[in-house]
C-alpha cells in the first residue's frame, strides 16, 4: 500500500461519567494527558501522522492545553470535528438528540482527512502500552491492497477493568489462528468480589473469565473500510436511530461484526500483554498517574515528552 499508516484518535467525548474532559486532564509530571503518551508511543512505533477528532465545543480548551503541547510533537497533527449534524444528505438531527452518534460516526467525520491511507483508531483516554502501537503499525504496513483486511489489538479483560464502576468492552471470540469470529459489545461489565460479570438487564449477571479477549477500540483498517462504514451508518439512521432517537449509538465494532458475519471481511487479533490504563471515572486517575510515573522512573518515557 502506497500511503504510510496514520493514527486516528477519537477525542470528542464529553466525559459524563468522569465529570470533565478526560482527553485534556493531566496525568503526567509536565501536565501531559494520556493522549500525549499515546502519540509518543505511536511515533516511536513508526506513525508519522495523527488525526485527532474533537468537537467544536471543546476546541478552544483542547488547543489551549493538549494542542499547544503538540506543537512540539514530531508527528504531523491534523484535526477533524465530530458534530451531531454531520449526517448523510436527507437526514437531520432529532429534536431530542444531544448524545453523540458514537465511535463509528466519529471515524466517518474524519474520512476526508484520512484519505486513502491505512489507519489505526484509538480512544484518547486509554493507555494502550508501547507494544500495541508497534503491532498494529506493522500489521497495517503489511495489509497490502486487500479491501477487507482489518486487525485489532486484543487485551485480557482482567487487565482492563476498574474497581470504581462499570465499563463497556467488546467481548471477542477468535479461531485457533487468531482471527476474529465475532465481537459482542457488553456495555455493563463490573468487578464483583473476585469475579468479573456483565449484565444486559441490570438483574441477571453472567461471569466472564479474566483472560477473555476484549477490544479496547484499537482497530486497524484499510481505506476501503470507509465506504462500508458510511453505508452502515445510513442503515443505522434508518433503523436504530428511528427506534431510539435519543440514545441509539453507532459503535465501530458493530460495523466490523456485520462485515465479519456477512463473510466480507477478516480481522486479525493482535495480542497485547500490556496492562491497560484508563480514566473512565475520576477515581481512576491516581492509579494512572502512579503507573506513568513509575514507567518514567524505569526509563520508558523521558521527563517531559515534548521537549
Amino acid at each position: 500500500m502506497a500511503s504510510k499508516p496514520i493514527l486516528v484518535v477519537m477525542a470528542a467525548g464529553m466525559g459524563s461519567r468522569y465529570g470533565g474532559l478526560k482527553q485534556i486532564d493531566p496525568v503526567g509530571s509536565h501536565g501531559e494527558a494520556i493522549l500525549d503518551y499515546s502519540l509518543y508511543d505511536a511515533h516511536e512505533a513508526g506513525f508519522e501522522t495523527a488525526v485527532i477528532i474533537i468537537k467544536e465545543a471543546i476546541r478552544q480548551d483542547f488547543m489551549d492545553t493538549v494542542g499547544k503541547r503538540l506543537e512540539k510533537c514530531p508527528m504531523e497533527i491534523k484535526y477533524a470535528y465530530q458534530e451531531l449534524d454531520k449526517l448523510p444528505e436527507g437526514f437531520s438531527v432529532p429534536d431530542c438528540r444531544t448524545k453523540p452518534w458514537g465511535t463509528g460516526h466519529a471515524v466517518l467525520c474524519a474520512a476526508e482527512v484520512i484519505g486513502d491511507a491505512p489507519f489505526a483508531v484509538i480512544n484518547s483516554d486509554d493507555y494502550y502500552g508501547k507494544s500495541a502501537y508497534k503491532a498494529i503499525y506493522d500489521a497495517l504496513c503489511k495489509a497490502g491492497s486487500a479491501d477487507y483486511d482489518y486487525c485489532m489489538v486484543g487485551y485480557e479483560l482482567g487487565k482492563t477493568v476498574t474497581n470504581n464502576g462499570h465499563v463497556a468492552r467488546g467481548v471477542c471470540t477468535t479461531d485457533e489462528q487468531g482471527n476474529l469470529l465475532y465481537i459482542k459489545e457488553r456495555t455493563r461489565i463490573e468487578v464483583q468480589g473476585d469475579a468479573i460479570r456483565y449484565t444486559e438487564d441490570g438483574e441477571n449477571w453472567v461471569e466472564l473469565a479474566a483472560d477473555t479477549t476484549v477490544s479496547m477500540n484499537m482497530w486497524g483498517f484499510v481505506p476501503e473500510f470507509l465506504p462500508e462504514l458510511r453505508s452502515k451508518f445510513t442503515t443505522f439512521l434508518q433503523t436504530g436511530a428511528v427506534q431510539n432517537p435519543e440514545k441509539a449509538e453507532f459503535f465501530l465494532p458493530f460495523a466490523v461484526d456485520e462485515l465479519l458475519q456477512a463473510g466480507k471481511a477478516k480481522a486479525k487479533v493482535l495480542r497485547s500483554a500490556d496492562k491497560w490504563y484508563g480514566v473512565t471515572y475520576a477515581a481512576d486517575k491516581p492509579q494512572v498517574v502512579a503507573a506513568l510515573k513509575k514507567m518514567a522512573e524505569e526509563g520508558k518515557y523521558p521527563d517531559g515528552l515534548w521537549k
